[in-house]
């Protein structure tokens, strides 16, 4: 049994390295678009190559985060941790030094692999090496402090975009590697699952990553209208259909789909694809918005939608209480259409725009929803399964996010009619911008439909979230296995 007590130098220790990994993931999600339009400058790039700049990261996070878990149960937390330090360090000098546009979403993608081994590694970590007793504010502590760092984040991308450069965006990450990987090495207990077992499903993760990208490949080229987004498009709905078989006839999938039973679970699921959606796209594209078309700097623009980060950190746990009371239906209902009204309410953001009278309304607004339905949404799909497969069931609604705001990203811009260039017309992108958030807006209500059509009460003495205060704005937070000290 772990046996460290977070009042310990050791617990310390393990709760600093722990949140600075979990940090250097989180603040590339969140720091990223903001520079954005300074990256696009720099190297010529055209809307796909940022939209790319995008992606490339989430396709091969997305794909691979349950594989990643399941390695360090096998080899060692602890290392598998390290090692994917160590990796998204490497990928982030490669991002800070990057020549070409076609250099950079080679290294972003690089950066992903390294996501995936210690953004569920560092929530391991904590859980098989503290005292039970102090588990559940170890949890809360980590949380707690990797939501500050993603409140930071937009405000610190900003700032290095108007100072030092686009590239320390990147940069900052190796010093901040070379304090955590010691630090995990010298302190962290190693620990691993003694009934895992060899047997991986690479060949599942590879198909499930390919998919992702064949896919959003098409959406981002398909203006070009080329027999290449054809075949590409046709290729990634191929190696989606080869995913599900797999999944399905391997003995030991990453993905059982036999989980999908629960239509609970399957319904949180479709609303977690709409509500992330319309995440992915908003928060990439507001971004851009404020930069190109509205003018202000990229500081400016990240500070811009630091409301939201501090909403949910201030109040995500309440809105988790309030939805134990009164069932998660409301609050899956209510909050998609709080959201909805935000994005509508940024139809007012263009030339011009006042922050207080414009943006920070739509901000507020949309920050309300996000703290309304987030907490319940976690609390359903951990309720929506056996307790032994919590940690798996959260696994799927995180990479699930994941691959709708990447969705999101690639498709929106097609849809909303934006070209190859639009990002340097602020007339040009303005108008799209705004098709694209009556897009959200739409996504966003059918995501509460269906929670009012399909959620159901939670069943008395279900799991609930360790983690209840939240502040990432891009995923629903990760839960582990506290019966069997694993994550999937």
């Amino acid at each position: 049994m772990p046996d460290v007590r977070i009042s310990s130098p050791q617990g310390k220790w393990i709760l600093l390295t722990t949140v600075l990994g979990s940090s250097m993931a989180m603040l590339d999600s969140t720091v990223v678009n903001v520079a954005l339009p300074r990256i696009g400058r720099d190297l010529d790039a055209n809307l796909a190559a940022l939209q790319w700049t995008a992606n490339a990261y989430m396709v091969t996070l997305a794909g691979l985060i349950l594989l990643g878990g399941s390695l360090g149960d096998h080899y060692g937390r602890r290392k598998v941790f390290v090692i994917g330090v160590v990796w998204f360090a490497a990928a982030s000098l490669l991002c800070g030094v990057a020549p070409s546009a076609g250099v950079l979403v080679a290294a972003r993608a690089l950066q992903g692999i390294g996501g995936a081994l210690l953004t569920p590694g560092s929530l391991a970590l904590i859980q098989a090496s503290f005292h039970p007793d102090d588990r559940g504010r170890a949890v809360g502590l980590w949380s707690g402090f990797g939501g500050i760092g993603a409140a930071v984040g937009p405000f610190l991308g900003g700032w290095l975009v108007d100072g030092p450069g686009w590239r320390w965006v990147f940069l900052l990450n190796v010093p901040l590697a070379l304090l955590c990987a010691p630090i995990a090495v010298r302190h962290v207990p190693e620990s691993a699952d003694g009934r895992a077992h060899g047997r991986f499903d690479v060949l599942g993760a590879v198909l499930g990553a390919a998919a992702l990208a064949l896919v959003t490949y098409a959406l981002i080229e398909a203006h070009q209208g080329s027999l290449v987004v054809v075949v590409t498009a046709l290729a990634g709905l191929a190696a989606g259909v080869a995913f599900v078989y797999v999944e399905k006839h391997r003995p030991d999938p990453m993905l059982p789909l036999d989980i999908f039973a629960s239509r609970q679970f399957t319904a949180v699921n479709l609303v977690t694809l709409c509500v992330y959606a319309a995440f992915g796209g908003f928060f990439f594209l507001t971004a851009l918005q404020l930069q190109v078309a509205v003018g202000w700097s990229p500081l400016a623009a990240g500070t811009a939608l630091l409301p939201t980060t501090i909403l949910m950190l201030l109040f995500s746990a309440r809105s988790g209480a309030l939805a134990d009371r009164i069932g998660p239906r409301i609050p899956l209902t209510v909050g998609p259409l709080l959201c909805a009204a935000g994005m509508l309410l940024m139809l007012r953001v263009g030339p011009g725009a006042s922050y207080a009278a414009d943006v920070l309304p739509a901000v507020l607004v949309l920050g309300t929803g996000m703290v309304t339905l987030v907490a319940p949404l976690t609390a359903t799909v951990l309720a929506s399964v056996d307790t032994s497969r919590a940690g798996l069931a959260s696994g799927i609604n995180n990479a699930a996010a994941r691959a709708a705001g990447l969705i999101a990203v690639a498709a929106l811009p097609l849809l909303a009619g934006m070209g190859p260039e639009a990002y340097r017309s602020p007339d040009a992108f303005d108008d799209a911008f705004h098709r694209a958030m009556l897009l959200c807006a739409g996504i966003l209500a059918l995501g509460s439909a269906v929670a009012f059509t399909t959620v159901r009460s939670l069943p008395p003495g279900c799991r609930r979230p360790e983690c209840r205060t939240h502040g990432s704005i891009t995923t629903p937070p990760l839960e582990g296995e506290r019966a069997r000290g694993r994550i999937a």
